[in-house]
């Protein structure tokens, strides 16, 4: 790591939409959604602004097969990743970009929102779930 160089997202907001979940052909599952995260102020009439960022995420792994089956439109999410951007060219030849955060680890916070079976998620005391790593353990199931 280059000597005072950070690579750091933390994010809390809303699922735009059901995460995708894909597999890469070597088995490694895959999973994109959108997070919309909000800002409010007050402009210099003193009347409330309120402006939407929407962050384009990928988890990768356990992470993504567990987001594919927890997470849901509107639901509230903390996630933590890195920014990455890529290119590529389009069918046109176009070189286009896009800047993603590489997820890591995410904790479905806020109401509970249930699957479709009817079945809610497990959720620790404080009805919240427990966070999700990247290799997919829950950290509180720590050996000490």
């Amino acid at each position: 790591m280059q000597k005072g160089s950070v690579n750091k997202v933390v994010l809390v907001g809303h699922l735009g939409g059901d995460p995708e979940t894909r597999f890469t052909p070597s088995g490694t599952a895959v999973a994109n959604f959108n997070l919309a995260t909000n800002q409010t102020w007050r402009d210099a009439n003193g009347e409330l602004q309120d402006k939407t960022e929407w962050h384009r995420c990928v988890m990768f792994g356990k992470s993504a097969e567990m987001s594919g089956e927890l997470l849901k439109k509107g639901q509230l999410c903390y996630l933590e990743g890195k920014l990455q951007t890529r290119n590529w060219e389009d069918k046109d030849g176009v070189k286009r970009y896009t800047t993603e955060v590489i997820c890591d680890i995410f904790t479905m916070l806020g109401r509970r929102i249930d699957n479709q079976n009817g079945q809610g998620q497990n959720q620790n005391e404080q009805g919240q779930a427990a966070p999700v790593t990247a290799d997919g353990d829950d950290e509180d199931d720590l050996p000490f």
